[in-house]
């Protein structure tokens, strides 16, 4: 139970989210419809807004050791001031003096400046050292010192922070309004970290950190706060998914598989190919997760080409020979007709009957396979269909499986929180496994995916040869298109992609559909060219996508279309244009889509940019073949923010902490996060409530760390 102090706390932390940022004093209504602008709209708001840098205005300077050029913090008297009009110009002049000597401020066109000085003022001013007629600061920042022995400079004399801002407030506004702030309102911050945690993590109470995130008295509290304000952002996140794990790990309401039986061993029969190590240490975790009672909630990770789909097809067999259904949604068209392809061809000779359940199967006749829409709905229903194979089309309301027990969602991190929690809620605790092809850095799955169990298929079938890359400058476009020429006569096929469809009227960049009619007629008049984008309706897309795999299209033009799921192990070439318009992730899934087979394979980078991060991209794709190493460099150069899109998986957005920089504060938060929930899982212990009420506030509504 939570404590009447933490009751207490608790009211009093909710207060502060709830008073208008309009009560801090120097606010007002006014301001605090600028404020708004910058997101605060509350106490709390305000008291969470931090600088984004700072400027060391703490080292003194005596006049005689000024010098031009350079910023200065002095302190001294007003000796005299006078203002001066002329020209549509007021000019505030104030002499300035120390023991060492006499040195001018300036302020243009601010009259009421003369009201603030008055001879014999002690003074602080901060600025740049220039000379016309005399050593002056121009617009200096500056303080005035009442009272010698309790002064608290917070424009100048100290470490000064420096706000992101919007348009109606200046620096010096809001360092006194949030000075303001934190002079009434501090002391009702309360501490909710236990002081075990604090202590073995030497973090300072949250009433220091948060005063010294905004006045650091010294670098190394400065520092201090901000790790405590980072680690408070991970260990928030980080117990609530422990908690949510807790909860799935701790319900016994799954479907408890058998492993093994007749249909499993002939499944292994028909494999055509041996499996690697990790791909039998991942089909294990899986099988282990199936048999337990409590439903499965696992992560298969693995580079392009690494053999994730052949897991997931035995956890899907698995469930069919238990008497169940298995769903396997897919983010594009594409991607789930190859699915149903592969997989009807490798099952059906087992008895297992799949369908597949897309926007484009619709309810008019039609004679090839898969069936219409309506009557594979019906024999999804009836359970006539052991295996559904389909993109965001199996999740609509009219969509009713008989008995679901294990869906699979292929390139997971693109589809939202809310389809993923609607497939699972097409059966009754089912379980779910998650698949993906770009490596997801280590500090990004502990942020993201920290509530799932998390299997990596680090291995590459035996005998795959792994594409070689190459960046090229414009003037070798004639050899490549001769390289690529000689590649199809021996009997390959060849990828050609470009980051747009069409040119734009500003667009310096070549375009699908422009290449392929230059291709077709000019470069390549004696292959058999076609052409795929996003633009093409579904059944275009099929039709070229078929030709290509049987070979009757020799090149393939194309967008990202292709950048996942498409496997031709015939495919030896791959040229890409402007590759420096695509991230580095986004280069490698490309790259996947060749060295499928056992033969040679060459990606080929055509670009002359000038752009230092897009050459730092293009060298580190060239350098090395493994998706995980590429994810790490992607990270690196893009940041989190970028990374995929990670704001669709619903997660609050990390204000303050970063995943490239702070790697040692999510390590620390994580662990401390889910030892405090292995002992506590639902923080109800004394001196816990605080930490569950923050946790209660800050995730109120997510739907992903929902069980």
């Amino acid at each position: 139970m939570i404590t009447q102090a933490g009751q207490n706390i608790n009211s009093k932390k909710e207060a502060l989210s709830a008073i208008p940022v309009r009560y801090v004093k120097g606010v007002g209504p006014a301001r605090a419809e600028i404020l708004a602008r910058l997101d605060i709209s509350t106490v709390e708001d305000l008291l969470y807004h931090f600088p984004r840098r700072y400027e060391d205005r703490s080292h003194f300077n005596t006049i005689n050791k000024v010098k031009i050029g350079e910023y200065a913090t002095i302190k001294g008297e007003v000796l005299t001031a006078g203002l001066r009009r002329g020209k549509g110009m007021a000019l505030f002049k104030m002499a300035f003096g120390d023991d060492t000597g006499v040195i001018y401020a300036v302020w243009f066109n601010q009259p009421y400046m003369q009201k603030m000085f008055r001879s014999g003022d002690k003074v602080v001013l901060y600025g740049k050292v220039e000379r016309y007629k005399d050593i002056q600061i121009t617009n200096p920042e500056f303080e005035i010192i009442k009272d010698e022995g309790d002064a608290e400079l917070i424009h100048t004399g100290r470490i000064v922070p420096i706000y992101p801002l919007t348009e109606g407030i200046s620096q010096r506004g809001m360092r006194s309004v949030i000075k303001n702030l934190l002079d009434k309102y501090l002391e009702d911050t309360e501490e909710f970290l236990p002081a075990g945690i604090r202590s073995r993590n030497g973090l300072p109470e949250l009433k220091e950190a948060l005063f010294n995130i905004h006045f650091p008295k010294s670098e190394d509290l400065r520092k201090a706060a901000y790790e405590r304000i980072v680690f408070d952002e991970f260990f928030a996140l980080q117990v609530a998914l422990a908690q949510r794990k807790a909860r799935v790990k701790g319900s016994d309401d799954g479907i408890a598989h058998k492993v093994g039986g007749e249909l499993l061993e002939s499944f292994k029969e028909v494999i055509p190919f041996k499996l690697t190590d990790a791909q039998m240490k991942a089909i294990t975790d899986i099988e282990n997760d199936m048999a337990s009672t409590k439903p499965m909630n696992r992560l298969l990770e693995g580079d392009v080409g690494s053999g994730k789909t052949i897991v997931a097809s035995y956890a899907l067999v698995l469930t069919v020979s238990n008497g169940y259904q298995g769903v396997l949604m897919a983010p594009t068209e594409i991607l789930a007709q190859q699915h149903f392809m592969n997989l009807n061809k490798l099952l059906s000779p087992l008895g297992i009957n799949i369908v597949m359940l897309t926007h484009s199967v619709n309810d008019e006749a039609r004679d090839e396979v898969p069936p219409q829409r309506g009557e594979a709905k019906r024999m999804i229903e009836e359970g006539r269909a052991n295996i559904v194979i389909g993109t965001h089309a199996i999740i609509q309301e009219g969509v009713k499986f008989k008995n679901l027990g294990l869906a699979v969602i292929d390139e997971q991190h693109k589809f939202g929180v809310d389809q993923r929690v609607q497939l699972k809620q097409k059966g009754f605790n089912p379980d779910m496994l998650f698949m993906t092809a770009t490596p997801i850095p280590r500090t990004l799955a502990m942020t993201l995916y920290g509530d799932l169990d998390l299997s990596i298929l680090d291995e590459m079938p035996k005998g795959r040869i792994p594409p070689k890359a190459y960046w090229v400058g414009e003037q070798r476009r004639e050899g490549i298109y001769k390289f690529i020429a000689q590649e199809i006569a021996a009997g390959s096929q060849a990828f050609i992609v470009y980051p747009l469809i069409e040119k734009g009227k500003k667009e310096d960049l070549k375009a699908a559909t422009d290449m392929y009619g230059k291709f077709k007629k000019e470069v390549f008049p004696q292959l058999k060219v076609g052409l795929v984008h996003g633009r093409l309706d579904n059944e275009e897309k099929e039709r070229v996508m078929a030709d290509f795999k049987s070979g009757k299209v020799q090149i393939l033009v194309s967008t990202t279309v292709i950048e996942v799921g498409i496997d031709n192990p015939n495919v030896s070439v791959m040229l890409i244009e402007n590759p420096e318009r695509f991230g580095l992730s986004q280069l490698h899934q490309l790259r996947g889509r060749i060295g499928r087979g056992n033969q040679r394979s060459y990606c080929i980078l055509l670009s002359d940019t000038e752009s230092e991060e897009a050459k730092k991209r293009l060298k580190a794709l060239i350098g090395t073949t493994s998706g995980f190493n590429i994810a790490e460099e992607d990270l690196q150069l893009r940041g989190p923010g970028q990374f995929f899109g990670t704001r669709q998986h619903g997660l609050p957005e990390l204000r303050y902490a970063n995943l490239v920089a702070n790697v040692k504060q999510l390590e620390m938060a994580r662990k401390e996060a889910f030892e405090l929930v292995k002992i506590d899982p639902e923080l109800k212990e004394p001196g816990h409530g605080q930490v569950r009420e923050m946790i209660r506030r800050k995730f109120s509504g997510k739907t992903e760390l929902k069980a």
